[in-house]
């Protein structure tokens, strides 16, 4: 999965939509109950509804992690699926590991080679020695937690650890020397959508990963406007306004399709205004 592949598909979908799989087995469709695996086969029929709509799917393994073994299992034939049906979508597993260079090195080797994900969101507070074991995969992302788009970003991601730059400035900068535009992607939130214009300053043509688009309340329009670039450089997620889209009967998958169509055609317009 290279970095022209996405931007090939970019311009084939006229869409830079990454679908989040945060897939709550509370909140599907009761009726998916009786199925063996009630995650999955919602997840499946969330992609089979949306595939040509997205460039990504990312599951959030929070929400597989919970359910234990067996939610382990609907991760593991949830990206499968993806890779073995649809293979030129993105897989992301949105998992935010890091830990010392040992164990991250165990991390790489459980998203990389027994799940099969393209990308792996990872949280840099470590530093170099437990980001570095991920960049031993040449075909893999690592996608590094830059400046999120919660409440929380405020504590530390915000503050100023000298004269000059904000932390996630220099995580960004430091970041740099570990990794590649071929390799390294950064979270940034959709609702810090006008810092994006001084991440751009750091990173000018590094994709970034914008989570926020939705029920987090960021804006599109604004993302575009501050972030884009000749390549595009934009995954943009949205989760549960999409997959959560219908009344949760036996159409939710015709909902979700509808949901991811809407943004898609507004990407669409999007990119044409940017001459993408």
């Amino acid at each position: 999965m290279t970095r022209q592949h996405l931007i090939s598909e970019i311009k084939r979908k006229k869409s830079f939509l990454c679908i989040g799989l945060d897939t709550d087995i509370a909140k599907i469709p009761k009726f998916l109950l009786r199925f063996s695996d009630p995650v999955f086969e919602f997840n499946k029929q969330i992609i089979d509804s949306t595939h040509d709509l997205c460039i990504a799917y990312k599951p959030n393994t929070a929400f597989y992690e919970s359910n234990g073994a067996e939610g382990w299992l609907s991760l593991e034939k949830t990206i499968h699926y993806i890779k073995n049906k649809y293979p030129e979508i993105f897989v992301i597993a949105d998992a935010k590991r890091g830990d010392i260079g040992n164990t991250s090195k165990m991390y790489a080797k459980a998203f990389f080679e027994k799940l099969n994900a393209d990308a792996l969101t990872v949280a840099p507070y470590m530093g170099s020695d437990s980001i570095l074991p991920f960049f031993n995969y040449p075909k893999k992302w690592l996608i590094l937690l830059a400046l999120t788009s919660n409440i929380g970003a405020n504590d530390f991601q915000l503050s100023s650890n000298n004269l000059k730059n904000k932390l996630f400035e220099d995580v960004i900068i430091k970041s740099k020397k570990w990794g590649n535009r071929d390799n390294l992607m950064f979270v940034i939130g959709a609702t810090k959508a006008e810092i994006l214009q001084q991440i751009r300053q750091i990173v000018p043509d590094y994709f970034l990963l914008i989570p926020g688009i939705g029920a987090q309340g960021g804006s599109l329009q604004k993302v575009v406007q501050y972030g884009i670039t000749k390549d595009c450089g934009l995954i943009v997620n949205s989760s549960r306004s999409i997959i959560y889209a219908g009344d949760m009967s036996n159409k939710f998958s015709k909902s979700s399709r509808l949901k991811a169509l809407e943004i898609q055609q507004e990407m669409k317009e999007l990119l044409f205004l940017n001459k993408f």
